[in-house]
């Protein structure tokens, strides 16, 4: 499990949960989508793109917009979201068995 991260409520609430953790190893922040329990989705952000979150986050906050040059001019469509994601090497000494185990256990739904 990640040494960093928080939990945060959707405000529909229904059990709707969004996870963030901090993974150095891997230079991410992961992003993880939660209802009831079950992990729905989640998102690996490049570290380098985490400034970009905060200073639109910190607009948010502040009710305006975020400073000049912080947020990449998107109205260009050949200019790429991401350069390019890192690929995240195999084994590096983690166990995806550790990993598994701190997630809750749910019983798959039937189906009729």
């Amino acid at each position: 499990m990640p040494s960093l991260g928080d939990l945060f409520a959707d405000t529909r609430g229904e059990d709707r949960m969004m996870r963030v953790s901090y993974h150095p190893e891997r230079e991410a922040v992961v992003l993880s989508v939660w209802g009831g329990g079950v992990c729905r989705a989640s998102f690996r952000m490049p570290i380098g793109d985490v400034p970009r979150l905060l200073a639109l986050l910190g607009g948010v906050v502040t009710g305006g917009t975020p400073p000049a040059g912080t947020l990449p001019d998107r109205t260009d469509p050949r200019t790429p979201v991401v350069e390019r994601a890192a690929v995240a090497e195999q084994g590096g000494g983690r166990s995806g068995a550790t990993q598994r185990s701190a997630l809750p256990i749910v019983p798959a739904p039937r189906v009729a």
